[in-house]
């Protein structure tokens, strides 16, 4: 058999087919794109893995720092040997779960970390977690570093806070001393007006992230709360009266007022009264009296005198007295007035008891607008405007106005040894009767105001000074006024200045019982004499006056909580009776009433309202 012989035309026809011949490319052509193909498919398979795992991270990294900050509340980072930190940590490893028995993270993730810190109260966190690529490691890539970071910080809504602060004598002694009676100025060791000082204080600490001079337990904050979030805070420190009259525009205070008064009805010659004797001269004869004059007279007689057991010359003086006619009287008080602004004092014509001009001086405490007779206040009587938290004063109507308080224009009619002498009858005499009726007035409130300065913060809080009665009410009466949000500060009030809401908060601290007295001078007048919210034809009870203040308190809470304005009540020391007690939980706002039964308990009372006012939020 011969074989045909391959020619160089048939060499090339063979190889021209060959490369035209494409059934035998497809294997090869299939392999060189397995390697694009797998790449392509295992970038989206490691693609979706990394998302996965890192959105497992971002969820564990934020509820780290969550937790973080939950657990510093109001305090530092470094508190209870870095328990925050400590707490971060935890709940990151709790969200970011790992693979039984194994130290890898979800997905085989390894060499996870997590750290986190604080700055000015702000708690930042930082995660990173190596996962091993599976597809991809075809085009060289082995491992993908993923890294998230997350923060928490504390932000409160636009948020008023008014303290009304019971400063009572009581508020001297020592939380527990039911013994105490020290209602002078000087505080116990451990008093409960230093206590209300610390907690105060402290509060301000958790909410204004700020550090004052007070020891608290949450440690030493710092930062502040930024420009982003309006946070104030006002003050009603009260006993039998409330120190506001200063901060009212001067029209809102009247400018004639009655008071239990006097004033001048013409003039007496006092009785011959003695004023010395002496030997006659040689000749039996007197020396001259003192010369009179208009406002005083003198004489001399010569008259037996059984000391000296004969006839002395006996010299005696009467006096051109000032006549009083004591009644209710009006006295102008515009004096007081000084443009837009308020004089510390001013003169009242001819009440000295020579009949000169007195200057009257004024701290600031009032008494109060029109109010009635009355036992029941469910709902408000509308006569009673003094429990009408919003009514905006009318000029030229003094009964919607308040007037000044001054103590020393008020006489006890008929009272020169006791009170028992005590006459609502108009007197006309020369007789100079009680003019130095018991009084106390507050440290000043405060509007509603921010405090960016703690320092400043410090130095108002220690100015509370603890003397006076209970009068529950007229604290309770301010506080509302000053924060509702539709009366008489409601352009400051209702809105921020940016037009945002604001969240409204009454924290109302006592430590005891409705206790009045019927000759304490306060912001009603002298109950005794005036007896504007009692009977006028008997002298008043205290038991009447306590409740009537206990009455009208109990009003004032409904409406303050009619105002959605959350009321927080704190009964402070344990010196309550049970029907305080009831009375006082009446008032709280839903689960908002707390006992403190000495001066830490208070702290821990305010820290646990601050944390409960403060709204934690997760931001990135």
């Amino acid at each position: 058999m011969h074989e045909k012989p391959i020619t160089a035309g048939g060499e090339r026809g063979f190889l021209s087919r060959l490369l035209h011949d494409r059934a035998g490319n497809t294997m090869a052509i299939v392999g060189a794109a397995m390697f694009p193909l797998v790449g392509m498919v295992g970038g989206g398979f490691d693609l979706s893995r990394m998302y996965i795992v890192k959105t497992r991270l971002q969820h564990a990294c934020d509820a780290g720092a969550l937790a973080g900050r939950k657990a510093m509340g109001g305090g530092t980072w470094a508190q209870q040997s870095g328990m925050p930190n400590t707490e971060a940590q935890r709940f990151f490893d709790a969200n970011f779960r790992r693979d039984s028995g194994s130290t890898l993270g979800v997905y085989g993730s390894k060499d996870v970390t997590r750290q986190f810190a604080e700055s000015a109260g702000k708690v930042t966190g930082t995660a990173t977690a190596v996962l091993p690529m599976t597809l991809m490691r075809v085009l060289g890539k082995t491992t993908e570093t993923l890294t998230v970071t997350c923060d928490a910080e504390m932000r409160l809504p636009n948020t008023d806070v008014m303290f009304v602060l019971d400063v009572t004598g009581s508020m001297n002694c020592k939380a527990g001393d039911t013994s105490c009676t020290n209602n002078g100025n000087v505080p116990a060791t451990d008093s409960k007006i230093e206590g209300l000082q610390v907690a105060v204080k402290c509060f301000y600490e958790i909410v204004a992230r700020l550090d004052t001079s007070a020891p608290c337990v949450a440690g030493a904050p710092s930062g502040g709360t930024g420009s982003a979030v309006q946070i104030r805070f006002g003050f009603v420190p009260y006993a039998s009266n409330v120190n506001v009259g200063k901060i009212l525009p001067v029209g809102f205070m009247a400018n004639s007022w009655k008071y239990q008064s006097r004033k001048r009805d013409g003039s007496e010659w006092s009785d011959w009264y003695y004023r010395g004797v002496a030997y006659p001269d040689w000749r039996g004869n007197c020396a001259a009296a003192q010369a009179n004059t208009a406002t005083q007279e003198n004489r001399v007689q010569k008259r037996y005198v059984w000391q000296y057991g004969q006839d002395m010359c006996v010299y005696e003086r009467r006096d051109l007295q000032p006549r009083w006619h004591y009644a209710l009287h009006d006295i102008d008080v515009s004096g007081l007035k000084n443009g837009t602004g308020y004089r510390d004092s001013f003169t009242v014509a001819g009440v000295n008891n020579d009949g000169s001009d007195r200057t009257v001086d004024w701290s600031g405490c009032i008494e109060e607008r029109q109010t009635v007779r009355a036992t029941n206040f469910s709902p408000i009587p509308a006569g009673a405007k003094d429990l009408d938290i919003d009514l905006v004063p009318t000029s030229g109507d003094v009964t919607t106005q308040w007037g000044p308080a001054l103590p020393s224009v008020i006489w006890a009619r008929n009272v020169t040894s006791n009170w028992n002498e005590i006459n609502t009858a108009e007197t006309r005499t020369t007789t100079n009767y009680y003019n130095n009726v018991p009084f106390e007035c507050p440290t000043a409130s405060r509007k509603l105001q921010q405090w960016p300065d703690a320092t400043a913060f410090d130095a108002y809080v220690d100015s509370f000074r603890a003397s006076g009665s209970t009068y529950h009410d007229i604290g309770m009466i301010w506080g509302a006024r000053l924060l509702s949000p539709t009366g008489i500060f409601s352009a400051e009030n209702a809105l921020t200045p940016q037009g945002g809401e604001i969240e409204r908060h009454l924290i109302y601290m006592t430590d005891g019982d409705t206790s009045t007295i019927n000759s304490n001078y306060t912001a009603y007048g002298l109950s005794i004499l005036d007896r504007r919210q009692t009977d006028a034809g008997e002298v008043p009870s205290n038991a009447t006056l306590n409740d009537q203040v206990n009455l009208r308190f109990a009003a004032v809470c409904e409406a303050v909580k009619n105002k959605n304005i959350t009321l927080w009540v704190v009964s402070f020391g344990g010196g309550i009776n049970t029907d305080t007690e009831n009375r006082l939980r009446a008032c709280a706002s839903s689960n908002r009433y707390f006992t403190a039964s000495d001066s830490a308990a208070l702290q821990t009372t305010f820290k646990s309202i601050a944390d409960q006012i403060s709204a934690l939020r997760l931001t990135r």
